[in-house]
């Protein structure tokens, strides 16, 4: 399984690295991939997509809405 999510202000590599560090810490988290030009981050492994976004908001980085 995996969450992809949108999320702004992935510009330095210490967001980058905050973020990253976060979503390792979800239970369930295998992977974590950051494409900081495209502002998108995929976690993989069984988690739960509510505990992703929450990891998001608490490093003070709230993710948007995928559209499509």
């Amino acid at each position: 399984m995996a969450v992809t999510v949108r999320v702004p202000g992935l510009t330095a590599r210490e967001a980058v690295r905050v973020v990253s560090a976060r979503l390792r810490d979800v239970p369930g988290t295998q992977s974590v991939e950051v494409n900081a030009p495209a502002g998108l981050v995929v976690v993989r492994g069984p988690v739960e997509a509510r505990l992703v976004l929450a990891a998001l908001v608490a490093a003070g980085y709230p993710p948007e809405p995928l559209s499509g």
